[in-house]
């Protein structure tokens, strides 16, 4: 099957150690026969990873068990296990994955540049879960940080429109050139002295292992190197420098890489000892020991770090099924299926691996090259609830224990127990491994025990429900029951399928579907159905297949630099020459490992992105070896992932990096197709039945469904459904309409149509939850195809979007993502065209809007509305919102901080058809986008209208794409069950809104809810709820709130609804479907001409990013949920261009320039059973804030400070989350401006708890004055008077809380932000109101492209 590069021809052992189990496949030289032609044969064994009473360590227990077997001689566990038969171990483990998750890991430190203590900390600044107000960010790995006093910066910035703006002094040795070419400012040398005192102190605390992170480090290595070699000096034993790791641009995931490597490598070494250590002496000399790599590459164990471990397990099996699924010369690509306990894994390959190069895990982002593993929380242990009326599975995990309740260790119900109860696990072929001894077989009885008494739980609650109704329930069976938790987990399952291959423009019906994992088998028909793919191939050993994998995997060794570079013709001797260094250092390395120079490959990647753009695309160099055309092949890659291209751009070079790969095994056997087209294949012979067995199926249950041994199928019998294959450690269910074909080394299953069960308009809690799913994956869909074809940053990069699904009736459906601000307003949006149109729209027909009395939130949110025609009928509409970088107005960026009106806001639309009957009206656009804003004083029209049609195109394909679901949905079930299941879905999230608000009044004792709170301004926010006991309705009043303001505080209507749903959303505190029946229960009073009415020309800019927060702070605060959060998005904006006069001429001109703008976290509210958070955004924002690095690359700028704001946060039992400190130094003359709240009035505490301090904004002019008279002397008279004449002071103002400032090179702007509300006094006792929403975390962490992606776009705002 497998030869190697080396000639031994001894034992080879490939192990996984996962959580639960222990996997080895073992190959053994036999002699050369029939019936094993390549001279050997194969053996697994699976153990418990953990056993401690039989056995200290399983992947050596396991190599001892291959040897007894192999050998026929008995090898005592009480004696070192002998080397003698052993020709090479490779090993995938999860023990740095366990180490991260639990955190477990080694006692570590952090040596970071000063000002920066608390950065990894605050990381991106953004919550991990929106809709959380008990925020909960992952812990630091490390225990103890250190500022160190040194700081560089770069030289120079790439924002200015004339180019790279850079000036060296020759002559100054503080100037340096880094090694990615870029000059850096040295404005600090490291006192070395202070630094050796401080590390002394850390060894002395016990410290053995640091992280070393500074700023641009990526390029400038001295300092780092110069603290590395102190530590080293000093006796550290692991020392983690973040150039060393991983010298790529962004200090924040550089320096969670490092501390990662940190934590984690120790652990591994530690591992590694304790393997070794029961091995004969002969181990590390005559046996190659090597580790597999997240990025499914081995290393031997010598290179093995924490940093490169965490996808270790995993890997495994990413090699296994691309090795054996995927064909090269069919080129189908194949979607990888790993369905395990906890989790299930998601991957794709087509022939090359699919690499991600900054990835989270367990709440910790690094940087380093991972396979592209996609990780579901639902699994085999994902639990079963009924909540609300509906089927919910997961994200929460019965883990492996107690594990589910079949597991006899008093755990929930699960997948796996769904699955024993309708058959499709057989007990008699399942190890005897449960119970509290650990020899008992899996429990159907307490299984179907805890059924019954859910199948009674729903039956009870669906009877009331439908009597409410006047309607009569027929009750499910327990049989019913499990199989609705099935379909509703196959259903979450497919949704990040379909998202994984949708954002890479491919098809998921167009692959292959390799299944593998312990419970893959029993759901592979099932899913494959519903993605629609017909084909799906379950290795021999696809239960063990991440240990298999490991014997088909290559040696690698990776090589990378920095660069910034532009790639040219000029450029590119100099980077050949760069590679070639690389490629050396790999063919050096590789060789010192045995590899003869003929088995070693080279893979030249370029990380290359457009100037001005954030998204990098790692560029593999053509194959022929003359072929340089990098930018070529980059364009094709960049067209192909997002539909375009931009010729006027330069292409930068980011990172230089060579992948040397060994190649240590090849396949010698056919392909599986190559080996279908040439079987002659048979029906199964009725001799091989082992038993007959009831399934649950669809159709209803098959009782005598056969079971087959896999091990006794000839090669070439087919298998049609419904059937059971069982091997030694997994069962694969062939469903009905399916068909089984056994090859040498695969099962493959043919899928057929299927039988199709009969869906009808009445509620179904199964199907509620299956079209839950269905119409969030349309709007998230739409999603993926805004995101491909947009051009703009802030819709392409950061994600600043919405798209959603709405009912006939304008009523929301689905929103996805859920950015807060959106999700009321849209609906507003759509209703208004209803109403402005009156039936005046026909099919062809794209409207655009982005007014705020038609439902808009703010001017650059440009909202582009379809409607989805059936038979001549509007059944649907669907929309997408995106934030537009600019659509004219008085500033750049179309968010002025003074704006009084709202022309100078930019271009205001309420109502136009951009495509008519198909045409897409350019001229028209142009004129409302470019001609009318410019008319008004003061004011021009959009400063990128290319960039606004193309964002605009891409909106109208992602409506477009939605109407194609949307049909294919009415295709496969009707449009009268589609709509039918629209409003359901609605009711559901109705419903608990409605016990949400009864449980309110509860606790009010049955008085009025009542709140207000102050904008700093004076102006108020009052709101009154009254709530109806009976029905769970409430009237929202917020008579009491004060007029418009001659400003931009004042939110349109559809702010405040968004603001009331998000709210309800946070307070319901389960994952309930968010659409237009939340709103339902509630009636809205808003006094006309108030600041939450305005009239129709005020301006509203701050009503959207600060009056949005403060009624989340008077809601809330009425509902005496918690304490408030910093109530503030802090907006910062900073640049230089824009109109202004002619000094000649005194014509208005447009000055070409940049600008910035970033919103800035602070502390959020304590709770009855948590602390605020601190340093994170809160309620309706979420962005992300740009790394230190990219900002000082970019702007000419310095960041002196980011770090949390110590005492900001309110006192109290739980204490108030602390708010940060921002201090930017300018390098140049521009205008600054800030939005900001809260700089007078505190946000509250709550039940006796503190308030957090408000906030400032502290200007710090640099000034020079004659030392005779105080004289304040003008820039330009500064250089014609001697040094010794001057004399540089700084004066600091207050900027108060909105202001637009001109400030000078040397001048500093010091943000403050809010800390948050405390809850309960000081010296209180917790007693926490159980009738209080619970805010709970999920168990399982989610990671890959797919999960990034989710996370960006909720921290978009």
């Amino acid at each position: 099957m497998v030869t190697t590069a080396t000639h031994k021809n001894g034992i080879r052992v490939c192990i996984d150690r996962g959580g639960t189990f222990t996997d080895c496949v073992a190959s053994i030289p036999v002699p050369v026969s029939d019936t094993y032609p390549t001279g050997r044969k194969e053996l697994v064994v699976k153990l418990l990873s953990v056993d401690p009473s039989n056995y200290p360590d399983a992947p050596r227990e396991g190599i001892r068990r291959i040897l007894e077997i192999a050998t026929g001689k008995p090898h005592p566990r009480e004696k070192l296990v002998a080397t003698d038969e052993l020709e090479s171990i490779r090993m995938g483990t999860t023990v740095a994955t366990n180490a991260l998750l639990e955190r477990k890991g080694e006692r570590c430190a952090l040596l970071i540049t000063k000002g920066f203590k608390d950065l990894l900390l605050i990381g991106n600044q953004s919550r991990p879960k929106i809709f959380d107000l008990s925020i909960t960010k992952p812990d630091v790995l490390y225990q103890s940080v250190v500022e160190v006093e040194e700081r560089v910066t770069l030289v120079g910035y790439t924002s200015s429109p004339m180019g790279v703006v850079e000036n060296v002094d020759p002559n100054d040795p503080s100037f340096v050139k880094g090694i990615s070419g870029e000059y850096v400012h040295v404005l600090q040398k490291p006192d070395l002295g202070k630094i050796k005192e401080q590390l002394q102190d850390l060894y002395s605390q016990g410290f053995r292992s640091i992280a070393v992170c500074l700023l641009h480090s990526y390029t400038f290595i001295d300092h780092e190197q110069a603290v590395g070699a102190l530590a080293q000096e000093i006796g550290f034993t692991h020392i983690s420098l973040s150039s060393a790791i991983m010298p790529m641009i962004k200090m924040v995931p550089r320096g969670t890489s490092a501390t990662a490597d940190a934590y984690l490598t120790p652990c591994i070494k530690t591992y590694v000892d304790g393997f070794v250590s029961g091995f004969d002496e002969n181990l590390t000399k005559n046996v190659s020991l090597q580790f597999m790599q997240s990025d499914g590459g081995l290393v031997p164990v010598s290179h093995f770090s924490g940093l490169r471990a965490i996808l270790s397990g995993p890997a495994g099996g990413v090699v296994g099924y691309g090795m054996t699924a995927y064909d090269p010369k069919d080129g189908v690509p194949v979607i990888g299926f790993d369905m395990g306990g906890t989790s299930t894994d998601v991957s794709r390959f087509s022939g090359k691996y699919e690499h991600v190069f900054e990835t989270t895990t367990a709440g910790v982002t690094v940087q380093a090259p991972q396979l592209d593993i996609n990780t579901v929380a639902a699994g085999g242990g994902s639990m079963l609830f009924f909540r609300n009326g509906t089927f919910v599975v997961g994200p929460e995990s019965a883990s492996a224990h107690p594990g589910p309740a079949c597991y006899r260790k008093g755990g929930p119900l699960t997948v796996t127990d769904a699955n024993l109860v309708l058959g499709r696990l057989n007990p008699e072929y399942f190890p005897k491994i449960f119970g509290p001894k650990e020899n008992e077989g899996l429990d159907v009885a307490i299984a179907r025990s805890k059924f019954e008494e859910l199948t009674k739980e729903i039956n009870t609650y669906m009877a009331k429900d439908k009597e409410a109704e006047g309607l009569q329930w027929n009750n499910m069976s327990v049989d019913e029951v499990a199989y609705g938790f099935i379909k509703v987990a196959n259903e979450s399952m497919c949704r990040p399928i379909r998202a994984l291959t949708e954002a890479k423009g491919h098809d998921a019906s167009k692959h292959i579907l390799s299944v593998f994992g312990g419970a893959g088998g029993q759901h592979a028909c099932a899913i494959a159905r519903a993605l629609g793919i017909s084909s799906i191939f379950i290795h021999k050993y696809g239960s063990v297949l991440s240990a298999y994998g490991l014997s088909l995997a290559d040696v690698v060794y990776e090589a990378q630099e920095p660069s910034s570079e532009t790639l040219s013709e000029k450029s590119l001797p100099g980077l050949k020459e760069r590679i070639n260094a690389l490629v050396s250092q790999c063919h050096e390395e590789l060789g010192k490992q045995g590899f003869e120079k003929d088995h070693i490959d080279c893979e030249i990647y370029l990380n290359l992105r457009y100037n001005g753009t954030d998204c990098a695309l790692m560029t593999l160099k053509p194959e022929a070896a003359d072929d340089w055309n990098f930018s070529g092949a980059f364009v094709e890659n960049y067209k192909y992932e997002f539909g375009f291209h931009l010729p006027d751009r330069d292409i930068i070079v980011d990172d230089v990096r060579v992948r040397g790969i060994g190649k240590s095994a090849q396949s010698l056997s056919l392909s599986v197709q190559e080996e279908i087209k040439t079987l002659k294949s048979a029906p199964v012979d009725p001799s091989n039945v082992e038993g007959l067995t009831s399934i649950y199926f669809e159709t209803g249950r098959n009782d005598k469904t056969p079971t087959y041994l896999l091990e006794k199928l000839p090669v070439g019998t087919t298998v049609a459904g419904p059937a059971i294959i069982m091997d030694a450690n997994s069962a694969i269910l062939i469903q009905p309409f399916c068909t089984g074909l056994v090859t040498s080394s695969t099962v493959v299953i043919t899928i057929g149509d299927g039988h199709k069960s009969q869906v009808t308009t009445e509620m179904d809690p199964i199907m509620l939850a299956v079209f839950g799913n269905r119409f969030m994956s349309i709007a998230e869909q739409m999603g993926r195809t805004l995101q491909k074809t947009a051009i703009s940053t802030n819709i392409k990069e950061r994600l600043d979007f919405s798209c959603a699904l709405f009912g006939p009736d304008g009523g929301l459906v689905a929103n996805a993502p859920h950015i807060p601000v959106h999700l009321g307003s849209l609906s507003h949006a759509v209703k208004y065209q209803m109403e402005y149109y009156k039936g005046d729209i026909t099919e062809g027909d794209v409207i655009m809007t982005n007014h705020p009395a038609a439902g808009g939130s703010h001017l650059p949110d440009i909202t582009i509305i379809t409607p989805v025609f059936n038979n001549g009928k509007i059944v649907f509409f669907v929309a997408s919102r995106g934030h537009h970088a600019d659509i004219g107005g008085i500033l750049p960026g179309s968010m002025p901080p003074n704006s009084k009106e709202l022309y100078q806001e930019g271009a205001a639309i309420r109502s136009f058809k951009l495509v008519s009957k198909g045409h897409f009206d350019l001229e028209g656009l142009t004129k409302l986008l470019v001609d009318e804003p410019a008319k008004y004083p003061g004011c021009s029209g959009t400063r990128c209208l290319r960039d606004n049609v193309s964002d605009l195109k891409a909106q109208v394909a992602a409506n477009h794409k939605g109407i194609g679901l949307v049909k294919g949905l009415i295709g496969e079930y009707g449009l009268d069950v589609v709509q039918a299941y629209m409003m359901h879905i609605r009711k559901n999230a109705e419903m608990a809104v409605r016990d949400l608000l009864k449980g309110a009044l509860r606790r009010s004792q049955g008085k009025d809810l009542v709140a207000s709170d102050f904008m700093d301004d004076g102006s108020r926010i009052s709101l009154r709820i009254e709530i109806n006991p009976e029905d769970g309705s409430a009237i929202f009043d917020f008579e009491g709130t004060s007029e418009e303001v001659y400003g931009n505080c004042n939110a349109p209507v559809s702010v405040t609804h968004s603001a009331i749903i998000y709210c309800l959303r946070c307070m319901v505190a389960m994952d309930i479907p968010l659409n237009q029946g939340c709103l339902s229960p509630v009636t809205i009073n808003i006094p006309d001409k108030s600041m939450l009415a305005p009239s129709e020309t005020a301006a509203v800019v701050g009503g959207n990013v600060l009056v949005s927060q403060r009624l989340v702070d008077v809601i809330l605060k009425a509902f005496q949920v918690c304490g408030a959060s910093q109530g503030c998005m802090n907006n910062l904006t900073f640049g230089v261009g824009g109109k202004t006069l002619d000094a000649e001429t005194g014509d208005a001109k447009v000055v070409e320039g940049w600008g910035y703008y970033e919103t800035i976290a602070g502390g959020a509210g304590a709770g009855p059973t948590w602390n605020g958070q601190s340093g994170v955004h809160t309620h309706m924002t979420n962005t992300r804030i740009t790394d230190p690095e990219i900002l000082e690359r970019r702007y000419p700028v310095i960041l002196r400070e980011f770090a949390l704001r110590a005492g900001s946060g309110g006192e109290g039992l739980h204490p108030g989350g602390e708010g940060l400190v921002r201090d930017i130094e300018f390098l140049e003359p521009m205008e600054v401006s800030i939005l900001s709240e809260r700089r007078v009035f505190q946000p509250y505490g709550m039940a006796g708890g503190g308030p957090g301090a408000s906030g400032k904004n502290l200007w710090v002019q640099k000034r020079t004055i004659r030392k005779k008279d105080g004289l304040l002397l003008a820039e330009e008279s500064v250089s014609t008077i001697s040094k010794d004449e001057t004399e540089t002071i700084f004066r600091t103002v207050n900027l108060s809380g909105k202001n637009t400032a001109h400030v000078k090179a040397g001048d500093r702007l010091l943000i403050c932000t809010p800390g948050g509300g405390a809850w309960g006094s000081k010296d209180g006792v917790s007693h926490p109101d159980s009738s209080l929403p619970v805010f709970q975390q999920q168990q399982v962490f989610a990671r890959g492209s797919v999960n990034e992606y989710q996370s960006l776009q909720e921290a978009s705002v």
